[in-house]
């Protein structure tokens, strides 16, 4: 197993800065210890256009995550645990067989308390023959000494922008600081990337943009908070229009939680109305970006369905029409092509 001790002795790789020893096997407020785990590799259609691309993006659910969202989705494997320990041989074959699937990108999702692991894994990844842009999806809860270590590796950031509201950061997140950190991870993302694209061409020879690198910034609008993203977009007109573009989500879905599972997050969950997005939000949601002449924005369109929610037990944790399986926790020695 590859041990990259100078990060993980006394960890303060996220602004939570635990220093917990993660080599010895202390587990971090992450929930990991330093080794780096996978719960799930495949092609994935469902993210932003410029993401997705024609061929897909090549994302790598990274197990464990330095945020604690009582309505995390893939709280399987961000909170509970589930995933396999993998080296640096096992990653670059994942990368590579992503590549070779057609993926437009390698897309590390919740990587932010490995990156002591992931900044080389990827170097490596890169000398053995992957060309296709890195994208670093994440939580924004960041420290920008982290981000510099990722400088030379990530092409493509993709922030959530979750909120500037303390209050609700508390409550939700358990990060009263997650505003302030995540305003400045943004703004270190948007200052060291340039903004490049590339045209494609669908099965029907209609031209599309694929991104190279650049910064997408999402938001995911809270039922009965609207007032919160107000901030928001308000922030992003201010900071990061036309230098970044704007993702605002409105597919917010209550997670099924089983009983146990749910008293446990009932608190933090009764912080704002855990419940689908009404159509008059929706409608506010797109009359904001009207009104604040957002001019590199996109948003999607009201989804009022859970059957899209991903469960990672299975192979194929996902529709058939949103992805494809190349790897899985379940059996890690094989490559699904």
């Amino acid at each position: 197993m590859d041990s990259f001790s100078t990060f993980y002795e006394s960890c303060l790789l996220c602004p939570r800065r635990c220093a917990s020893n993660r080599n010895s096997g202390e587990k971090g407020f992450c929930a990991e210890t330093s080794k780096l785990k996978i719960a799930w590799a495949g092609l994935h259609f469902g993210e932003e256009p410029f993401i997705t691309g024609i061929g897909g993006s090549g994302t790598i659910f990274i197990t464990g995550c330095n945020l604690k969202c009582a309505f995390c989705q893939n709280y399987q494997i961000s909170q509970n645990g589930m995933g396999v320990p993998v080296n640096s041989k096992d990653f670059i074959a994942i990368c590579i067989a992503l590549q070779t699937a057609g993926a437009e990108n390698i897309n590390i999702v919740t990587g932010s308390h490995a990156v002591g692991t992931l900044a080389p894994f990827l170097r490596l990844a890169k000398a053995a023959g992957l060309t296709i842009p890195i994208c670093w999806n994440c939580s924004a809860y960041e420290s920008v000494e982290t981000l510099e270590l990722l400088s030379d590796v990530v092409d493509i950031w993709l922030p959530d922008l979750k909120t500037l509201n303390p209050l609700i950061s508390e409550a939700v997140f358990d990060a009263k600081d997650y505003p302030q950190v995540a305003k400045k991870a943004i703004k270190w993302m948007i200052k060291h990337t340039k903004t490049e694209f590339d045209s494609i061409f669908d099965k029907n020879g209609k031209n599309q943009k694929k991104m190279l690198s650049g910064v997408i910034i999402r938001h995911l609008a809270l039922p009965g908070r609207i007032e919160d993203s107000i901030l928001v977009l308000d922030w992003f007109k201010s900071n990061a229009d036309q230098k970044a573009f704007l993702s605002l989500m409105s597919q917010y879905t209550p997670v099924p939680f089983e009983e146990k599972e749910m008293q446990k997050r009932q608190k933090a969950l009764s912080a704002f109305q855990n419940r689908f997005m009404e159509q008059s939000e929706f409608e506010k949601l797109q009359e904001l970006i009207n009104s604040f002449e957002i001019e590199n924005g996109f948003y999607q369109e009201l989804v009022q369905d859970s059957e899209w929610l991903p469960d990672f037990s299975r192979i194929q944790p996902f529709s058939s029409e949103l992805a494809k399986p190349i790897w899985h926790w379940s059996n890690p020695s094989k490559i699904m092509c």
